[in-house]
């Protein structure tokens, strides 16, 4: 203020530029990319983990579009006895259902076979042979159970726990509770591909960190391309001089927060000090010239061609330089027709890369404190959709999952559906369930880990009940 009690211009202007001009030149720098604190790694919330923990890292292979569990992992012999038959109406009477409401409903036998795997005798699908190659390695979940019919409400319930948009993120949460191990790589990384039918979008407030930090919250790689957008300087840009603009950035919104010790201005910190160390980091974590030949046969990867399976090389690379929470999406499971043809397809795409990744983790010693899951927003139903071709509408009271390392039992199969593959009837695990035990897994107590909001002390689990899963944990 002046002596006469009227505002400064100089002051004003001096004030917009650090209100404005950070945000610009972070969102330039490294397109919303808002990560732990400018000093690199972050310790995440004072007293976590406050358990024994078995995983000290997730990677979450996101099946999106709904992989069937009556053609992966889910055998029901009644299926095949009732083919082409009418749909018994015990099942389906006031259930809610997605396309197929209204019309005559059929059963649909199994449209492939099945068969006993490893030393546990694990019944696992013939579009699986890889994942057959490691049933004694995997827990899997038969009697998952979600509340949400359509892919975007379905995906928003599987990764916050509600269906409510612009919540935290399952990973957000653990990247916010435990801090990133890395200085120079985000704590929470997500990798998309697609493969198969109809591959729906996925929207980036999948990753969001809702009313955490921003700095929690999932940065997009893309394995085509920049893997971030703005992450490199124009020609005519020095590192020298991209380090003094960044300083005298830092400094600005170092004396304003300080003041006001606002949450975005430590965010904006961050994320300057993050895109800066990245020009170094993120151009390493993509170059493939130093892994051996054999190791990019076994995946079935290619730097930069966008697969899954570069995508599962880049995830193993991500965890052993400290990333906490990977997530990778494969978009084309969606099959409501055609579901002999595009198994085939999205099976081929995704499962030898899947079964590589569990194996090198696992020669690396890295599998025992790595958790991963496997699954889709939810399963698909045991009645007939024919779009062109037979198929299976969308379905939420029964599907399968599986979890392997970072203190899982292998070799188990956990829970069952009923007779027709329709309702999960038996040790039902609800994503609620699913979220305890991962936070479980990861040394969180996920009915102590909160966040208050909007004056309520709020948690990933949410208020309804959940329990971890501890018949599954080693």
């Amino acid at each position: 203020m002046n002596i006469q009690g009227q505002p400064d211009i100089l002051s004003v202007h001096r004030r917009s530029f650090l209100k404005n001009s950070g945000l610009g030149l972070g969102a330039a720098a490294l397109n919303s990319m808002l990560l732990s604190d400018s000093s690199g790694s972050s310790a995440g919330v004072s007293g976590l983990p406050d358990l024994p923990f078995k995983a000290k890292r997730v990677i979450f292979l996101c099946m999106a579009g709904g992989p069937s569990h009556l053609e992966t992992f889910d055998y029901k012999p009644k299926l095949d006895e009732l083919h082409g038959k009418p749909m018994p109406e015990s099942f389906t009477k006031g259930q809610p259902i997605a396309q197929l409401r209204g019309q005559q409903l059929k059963v649909q036998g199994h449209m492939t076979k099945f068969n006993r795997h490893g030393k546990s005798g694990q019944l696992i699908s013939d579009y699986l042979p890889w994942t057959a190659k490691m049933a004694d390695d995997i827990c899997i979940i038969n009697s998952m159970l979600t509340e949400q019919i359509n892919h975007d409400p379905a995906h928003t319930f599987m990764n916050t726990g509600t269906a409510i948009s612009g919540r935290p993120s399952m990973g957000s949460w653990i990247n916010y509770g435990l801090g990133s191990e890395s200085d120079n790589l985000p704590g929470f990384v997500v990798l998309t591909s697609v493969g198969g039918r109809n591959p729906q979008p996925i929207a980036s407030r999948q990753w969001a960190s809702g009313f955490l930090p921003g700095r929690f919250q999932g940065v997009e790689f893309s394995s085509t391309g920049d893997p971030v957008n703005y992450l490199n300087n124009p020609g005519t840009v020095t590192k020298k001089n991209q380090r003094h603009v960044v300083d005298a950035i830092k400094a600005l919104d170092d004396r304003r927060n300080a003041i006001l010790n606002e949450d975005d201005i430590a965010t904006r910190i961050s994320a300057y000090e993050m895109a800066f160390r990245m020009q170094s980091s993120v151009p390493e974590l993509m170059d493939f010239s130093k892994e051996p030949r054999h190791i990019l046969d076994m995946y079935g990867a290619k730097q930069g061609d966008g697969t899954y399976a570069t995508n599962c090389l880049l995830a193993r690379r991500l965890a052993e330089r400290g990333c906490r929470f990977i997530h990778l999406y494969h978009r084309g499971w969606d099959h409501h027709g055609g579901l002999e043809k595009y198994m085939d397809i999205c099976c081929g795409l995704t499962d030898k890369p899947t079964w590589a990744l569990l194996a090198d983790l696992k020669q690396r010693d890295m599998l025992k404190d790595t958790l991963i899951v496997w699954g889709g927003e939810f399963g698909r139903t045991p009645m007939f959709q024919g779009k062109g071709g037979a198929g299976r509408d969308h379905h939420m009271k029964g599907f399968s999952m599986w979890l392997a390392g970072g203190g899982i039992k292998g070799g188990t199969t956990y829970g069952a559906t009923d007779e027709l593959g329709y309702n999960s009837v038996d040790n039902i695990v609800h994503i609620r369930d699913l979220h305890a035990t991962m936070l479980h897994l990861m040394g969180i107590d996920h009915k102590k880990f909160t966040y208050q909001y909007q004056g309520l002390d709020t948690r990933l689990t949410g208020v309804e009940q959940a329990k971890v899963v501890k018949e599954i944990i080693l």
